[in-house]
């Protein structure tokens, strides 16, 4: 008797998200992309440096392609990949400097550099053209000076690869710009040619102001009355006055002070007697000499002020004096 096949039990799949599957496919496919970049850039970058020892096998490029190839390597700091290789010109390892990248080339930085320059200002047709031409990097050089508009009409002539058009045309446009700096540099020194004209009529302006103005001050002080004359005086000495009045009153208040403090003191003490005497401590002694030096010290100063006041006008006080009692007699 034939035996019965066993069905088997087919579970049903998953059902796959397409939105992860997408976002995964796309992941990898950055990756990707990146990893090919990066290889890309390293392999221009050693194919370069490849080229560069083959005995002209470098030159063998045109001048724009060969420039193009080098600023793409320094925007975006390819070179740093040659960091610690072998340095052929001494015993240390490269540090991947632009420097060393291009002197692996056999070029200078400036030579390069200048290079980038004029690719970047006239394109790489235009440049390319020029380069035809035999045009050096003294006209490159000069040509980038020129204004916009110009150096756009010498990129449109050199691509038609006329050189002597390109060179007429270059002729006649730095002339025009020559023209037009030295006619902006005489406008420049009109202008300041006039404003040093100006600032000197306002100097002497200002200074036959200010003449005038002291004249008058001094006219003014000869006319006033004695009265206006010493005012100022009168007025400082008030000022001062109440200044040293101050100070002097507070000595006075230090000295009524500390008597009340030291008598409170005294009698609080243990044993207090008061027809014996009582010996202050040299804390309190102490705060005691400083006040009767500070006394001492303004008393001498008032003394010094004093005699000065004396030897200089002793003979004026004592007339002065004797015209303030005259009035006061006649008033008795």
């Amino acid at each position: 008797m034939a035996r019965k096949a066993t069905p088997v039990k087919v579970d049903p799949m998953p059902e796959i998200n397409q939105e992860v599957l997408q976002e995964e496919v796309g992941a990898l496919t950055m990756l990707g992309d990146i990893a090919q970049g990066i290889q890309e850039e390293r392999d221009l970058v050693n194919q370069l440096l490849g080229q560069a020892q083959m005995a002209g096998a470098f030159e063998e490029f045109s001048r724009t392609v060969r420039t193009s190839k080098l600023a793409f390597v320094k925007e975006n700091k390819l070179y740093r990949a040659i960091a610690g290789k072998k340095n052929p010109d001494g015993p240390e390892n490269l540090s991947g400097t632009w420097e060393e990248f291009c002197r692996l080339l056999g070029r200078s930085v400036d030579q390069v550099d200048e290079d980038i320059k004029n690719l970047r200002t006239y394109g790489e047709d235009a440049l390319e053209s020029m380069s035809r031409m035999g045009i050096g990097y003294r006209e490159l050089r000069q040509w980038r000076k020129l204004p916009e508009d110009s150096k756009s009409a010498l990129i449109e002539a050199a691509k038609q690869g006329n050189k002597e058009a390109v060179e007429y045309l270059a002729e006649e446009l730095i002339a025009k710009h020559s023209k037009e700096k030295e006619e902006l540099q005489a406008k420049l020194e009109d202008v300041q040619q006039d404003y040093d004209a100006l600032s000197k009529v306002e100097a002497d302006t200002s200074k036959k102001l200010r003449d005038v103005k002291l004249e008058l001050q001094r006219a003014q002080l000869r006319t006033a009355p004695w009265s206006e004359k010493v005012a100022p005086f009168q007025e400082e000495i008030a000022k001062r006055q109440v200044l040293i009045d101050e100070a002097l009153g507070r000595h006075l208040q230090a000295v009524e002070a500390l008597d009340a403090w030291w008598i409170g003191e005294a009698v609080n003490q243990p044993g207090y007697d008061p027809e014996a005497y009582v010996e202050m401590p040299l804390e309190v002694r102490t705060v005691l000499i400083e006040l009767d030096d500070a006394i001492t010290r303004t008393a001498h100063l008032v003394a010094a002020a004093r005699d000065q006041i004396l030897n200089r006008f002793g003979d004026e006080l004592a007339l002065a004096r004797q015209h303030q009692l005259q009035p006061e007699e006649q008033a008795q």
